[in-house]
């Protein structure tokens, strides 16, 4: 099996993911791009991409982030804050709930296990 990659992420062309069903505020709607994901479901990485607008999120799984654009802020149930922009670094652990408001479309990097 050859390494998956892609030379320059900037051209990926992403699909449309939708809007979801956890929107507060505004319209955000989610697109984004597999790169890889194990057969067993056990990890996947890629691309995603979110316009404006608050959403509701909950991490399942842990999650790495590497924002790669764009401006938001991620505000976890406990009230800790984390503003995101292009080369910020996130991890969310497994059970991470909170908000996510995006005020610049985000753009990230993404691994999940």
């Amino acid at each position: 099996m050859p390494t998956p990659h892609w030379p320059n992420a900037a051209s990926v062309e992403l699909d449309d993911w939708g809007a979801g069903t956890n929107t507060i505020a505004g319209a955000p709607r989610a697109s984004g791009k597999v790169l890889f994901q194990r057969e067993d479901g056990s990890s996947e990485c890629g691309l995603w991409r979110c316009t404006p607008g608050t959403r509701r999120v909950a991490f399942q799984v842990d999650e790495f982030c590497h924002f790669l654009s764009g401006r938001g802020l991620y505000i976890r149930d406990n009230g800790e804050r984390i503003p995101v922009e292009a080369q910020t670094l996130v991890f969310f652990p497994a059970g991470w709930t909170g908000t996510c408001e995006i005020t610049e479309t985000l753009t990230k990097a993404f691994m999940c296990r």
